[in-house]
């Protein structure tokens, strides 16, 4: 016996037949197409910034990282994983990253000298603005193919996990 396989909706089978509905996704089908359709978007995201002049290392994960840091205009490194929801050694590669290309600086907490201050340098507020502006039309051009009303309801599945 086959095992059962969702199909998408061009390959389900066409009918006058009114009893032949599509058969129900499984979790594990809506997870995998949401997995494989964040992928996807993530790449046609990646590209439109290349293509609007974006640098391949400013990518969407690290602009949300200057945002954070040009939100506080200081933040320790600590901090920083925290507001972001990521772990302290993902923001370390982030920091040296953007670090190497002097976006932002690293400086000693004169009261702890265990923590590190972030704050931008002056090469980053125009990156952070350009790239912002990119990720607008960028994200516009991704999804131009989702109503108003679709996004709307799109937000409110992906609110309700």
């Amino acid at each position: 016996m086959k095992p059962t396989q969702t199909n998408t909706p061009e390959e389900l089978p066409t009918s006058m037949d009114s009893s032949l509905s599509p058969p129900i996704p499984t979790a594990g089908d809506i997870l995998q197409l949401l997995i494989r359709t964040t992928h996807r978007l993530h790449t046609q995201f990646e590209e439109h910034l290349a293509m609007l002049g974006i640098p391949a290392y400013l990518t969407g994960p690290r602009v949300r990282v200057l945002i954070a840091i040009e939100e506080e205009g200081r933040i320790r490194m600590s901090d920083l994983a925290t507001k972001l929801g990521i772990k302290a050694r993902t923001v370390t590669q982030f920091v040296d990253a953007l670090e190497q290309e002097a976006l932002i600086h690293r400086t000693t907490d004169p009261d702890d000298r265990r923590a590190t201050f972030l704050q931008l340098t002056d090469e980053a507020p125009p990156m952070i603005a350009n790239a912002r502006a990119a990720m607008s039309q960028a994200s516009d051009q991704v999804l131009q193919s989702l109503s108003a009303e679709g996004r709307s309801q799109l937000q409110s599945l992906l609110f309700s996990l």
